[in-house]
């Protein structure tokens, strides 16, 4: 992903207990999230693009009365969030028309933009007079070597950090989202205090899935993933602002392993909860998860989500395999079921990178 991030969004967040007396939020027959890459032209060429994106927008893009369509889709199924990412979404005119359409069906509207010449105070300030409840930015560095060294262009880090400062004074919640790679993890303890003087509601934390452009980087292994979760689930309920894994649903079973939290009945994870639509309307669980259950020009969106046999099995805990279909967690973990697709090429495969799985395939020492 680029600027605007498939995963802008809660994609692995649990979904919110429901107050006494009313009914839980069921991810069986809904998604709570559902995320429009608008176009997958951009101008920056980040080396961690899940889109791969390409300069020029492409004439099989949905087009406005299409997004409009598809946005009355997410609201019919019963969607309480739709995510405007890319690419760049602000490379589409029509993108305060989009946002508009998703207020007025009830939905609370995310706005994943790029940094490039085109992201000014006017058009943020259009943004959110248009209904954008939440603009997500990335930072992937304390500074410019490791932010715009990810980002392939200088000035990249600089033009973010003021662009984080526009946000909140224009009424509107700013999430920062940071792609956790071997490249990037020694910059988070500082990034972390470097958020929390941006006045963000949520710090988005991307743990690398190779996939698109991502697939030249290097993910962290499982040790250092785990220390990563650990060191973060530690930090987290001291810090200002909310904190939010994405491609990491093992931190909930760190969090709750260090006692920090009651494990929940059901969380999100790629298709569940969870919903991707591509620039030319193919549904996927998700961007990082780019299998095709179906085409939201011709397809009704909830009855995909329901009934679509990979988005099904996805929710089944019971399918999952090795490792994660054994573990007492697979309920509120489940694991990367992006990353267990990445590397290798089974959905329902046991996450590589959960320190679980690791453990699980260390041999045991030979007997002396």
């Amino acid at each position: 992903m680029s600027g605007g991030h498939a995963g802008a969004h809660p994609v692995h967040a649990a979904a919110t207990p429901a107050p006494p007396g009313r009914p839980r939020f069921d991810l069986h027959q809904a998604p709570i999230t559902v995320a429009w890459e608008t176009t997958r032209a951009c101008g920056l060429r980040c080396l961690h693009c899940r889109a791969e994106a390409i300069r020029q927008r492409q004439p099989d893009e949905l087009d406005t009365d299409e997004g409009q369509a598809l946005i009355d889709g997410i609201a019919e199924a019963g969607a309480k969030v739709v995510v405007l990412t890319g690419g760049d979404p602000l490379r589409r005119d029509d993108l305060e028309t989009l946002i508009a359409h998703g207020r007025q069906r009830g939905l609370h509207v995310g706005v994943s933009p790029a940094v490039t010449g085109l992201l000014r105070h006017e058009r943020v300030a259009s943004l959110v007079e248009a209904g954008a409840s939440t603009i997500h930015l990335s930072l992937d560095g304390a500074g410019p070597d490791t932010h715009d060294g990810l980002r392939g262009v200088r000035g990249s880090f600089d033009r973010s950090r003021t662009a984080c400062e526009w946000v909140a004074p224009l009424g509107a919640r700013l999430q920062i989202g940071t792609s956790v790679t071997r490249e990037t993890v020694g910059d988070l303890p500082a990034l972390a205090e470097l958020v929390g003087e941006l006045g963000v509601t949520m710090w988005n934390l991307f743990f690398l899935v190779p996939t698109g452009r991502g697939q030249t980087m290097t993910p962290l292994s499982a040790a250092e993933q785990e220390e990563t979760l650990r060191w973060l689930a530690l930090l987290a309920d001291d810090l200002p602002f909310g904190v939010r894994t994405t491609a990491a649903p093992t931190y909930r079973r760190v969090r709750g392993e260090l006692g920090l939290d009651p494990p929940p009945a059901g969380s999100a994870n790629d298709g569940k909860g969870f919903l991707f639509v591509s620039a030319k309307g193919e549904v996927q669980p998700s961007g990082f998860l780019p299998v095709t259950v179906g085409d939201a020009r011709h397809d009704d969106l909830g009855t995909v989500y329901r009934d679509a046999p990979l988005l099904r099995a996805l929710r089944d805990p019971s399918r999952l395999g090795g490792v994660c279909g054994d573990c007492d967690w697979r309920e509120t973990c489940g694991g990367s079921r992006a990353r267990a697709y990445a590397l290798t090429g089974d959905v329902l495969a046991a996450d590589p990178t959960c320190g679980r799985v690791a453990a699980a395939a260390v041999p045991e020492p030979a007997a002396t």
